[in-house]
């Protein structure tokens, strides 16, 4: 099998353990990746602290760094799309789309002007707030979209003045592992390091003495035990967690348009993304109109391997998620849902299920009130607008929800009653580095991405001259 290594202040490192990769289109291992123990992610640590003394004192240098970096990605997106499709399944077109997705931010990041904060010049004082780099930055980041999360932290964390100690998912690492090697390549040693192994890794940073805070994307679950034991030492923590976002359909739309983009909005990724529409509203009159529509988009989309240029879906992207979203299905179906498409594994090597639109799943069961993260799509009729804001209000989750609508004044109207942190009206999922995304209730703890999230990798200083 091919061997992958970790970078740890600019040079190549490999563990005494390695554990295996899987590519989710045959469930069969690949290539491995090295198992980091507490002596290594102690070295990643204390490198990426020596070189945070150097790092946090040029931003002009950090600026330039950036576009270089930025820069050595575009020239290798080929060879890290490739490995990202064989460990995380989606197709190659996809992750030639994340990867270069990476290269926008750093780009961003590095053409971000940044304003002097100056609240009092007169003749009595001069003062100013000023952003300084917090230190060292624990960046976790998930296995759906491994590259471009990693770089919501990465981009805006190194700009700030930070330096950051990255580990990828145990389920797609490599992708990761072959990035950094390449941002490195315009990096001075130390700030930036990826270190690779699972979940009693991240507890392991996360309780670390030297950072000084925790950036984490991943489910509600590991976010709690993330901001638990960062309280311990008082870390900062940004926390950006799952979703179960609502689509809701007004009365004067289209049934076969909006069918199509529903679709879309549900289904990218394979579903698995925190931000895709997890359950739709639709009006009592337009409900089998809609569900057709879907049925189509379902039926109709090829699902494959990754690397086979015809594919539009690939696989759930490991064996534990795939067991899920069976068992939500299953669970649905049992209470008296209706698989109106798919609703059951495909008959094939790997962890390929049927892309399921379902009928009559009622708010309280599962998969309408949890996060399925997978290809599976819940359709509930109402009869009374309101009640259908309050149905999907109705939710410990608050990332994003959208609103469908030919008049598009009355769909911003119904919009801004939504409990989510991004609301949109006809598309779902906009992101741009120059957008605050943040999740509401439990859903986050803090904003990614633009200035915003720039001024989330600092601490405030007053600085406040006397005049004479």
């Amino acid at each position: 099998m091919t061997q992958h290594l970790m970078t740890i202040n600019g040079e190549s490192r490999d563990a005494a353990q390695r554990f295996d990769v899987i590519n989710p289109a045959t469930g069969e291992p690949f290539a491995t990746a090295p198992e980091a123990d507490a002596a290594i992610l102690d070295d990643a640590m204390a490198g990426a602290q020596q070189a945070f003394r150097s790092w946090k004192l040029d931003d002009d240098a950090r600026r330039e760094a950036l576009r270089l970096a930025a820069k050595a990605l575009g020239d290798a997106t080929p060879q890290i799309a490739t490995l990202l499709t064989q460990e995380q399944g989606k197709p190659l077109g996809e992750a030639m789309f994340e990867v270069m997705g990476v290269g926008m931010w750093l780009q961003y990041y590095a053409d971000l002007e940044v304003e002097r904060e100056i609240v009092q010049d007169d003749d009595a004082a001069f003062v100013e707030v000023v952003r300084r780099p917090i230190g060292v930055v624990a960046a976790i980041a998930p296995w759906n979209f491994p590259l471009l999360l990693s770089s919501w932290k990465i981009a805006p964390a190194l700009r700030a003045g930070n330096t950051v100690v990255l580990k990828p998912s145990p389920y797609t690492p490599l992708s990761s592992l072959a990035m950094v090697a390449v941002l490195n390549q315009a990096l001075p040693p130390g700030v930036l390091n990826v270190v690779t192994g699972g979940d009693s890794l991240g507890a392991a940073m996360t309780a670390h003495p030297t950072p000084r805070k925790v950036s984490f994307t991943g489910s509600v679950s590991a976010g709690k035990k993330v901001a638990i034991a960062s309280a311990a030492d008082l870390k900062r923590v940004t926390l950006e967690l799952g979703g179960n976002d609502p689509a809701i359909v007004l009365d004067d739309v289209d049934p076969a348009v909006v069918g199509k983009q529903l679709f879309s909005a549900a289904f990218q990724n394979n579903g698995q993304t925190c931000i895709a529409v997890k359950r739709v509203y639709v009006p009592e009159s337009l409900h089998d109109a809609v569900v057709d529509a879907l049925v189509a988009e379902a039926e109709s989309v090829v699902v494959g391997d990754g690397m086979d240029e015809a594919t539009k879906l690939g696989p759930v992207q490991n064996r534990p998620q795939f067991d899920r979203v069976a068992a939500l299905v299953q669970g649905a179906l049992a209470s008296g849902a209706k698989a109106a498409a798919g609703g059951a594994a495909l008959e094939r090597p790997g962890y390929f299920f049927a892309p399921t639109i379902l009928t009559d799943a009622a708010d309280g069961t599962e998969i309408v009130d949890e996060e399925q993260f997978g290809p599976a799509l819940p359709v509930i009729p109402y009869s009374d607008l309101d009640e259908a804001v309050e149905r999907a209000n109705a939710t410990t989750y608050g990332l994003g929800a959208s609103v469908w609508a030919t008049d598009t004044e009355r769909g911003e109207a119904v919009a801004r009653q939504l409990d989510a942190g991004s609301a949109w009206v006809n598309t779902h999922a906009a992101l741009a580095p120059n957008l605050p995304f943040g999740g509401l209730k439990w859903s986050g703890i803090g904003v990614e991405n633009g200035p915003w999230g720039l001024k989330g990798f600092t601490d405030m200083q007053v600085v406040h001259r006397r005049k004479q």
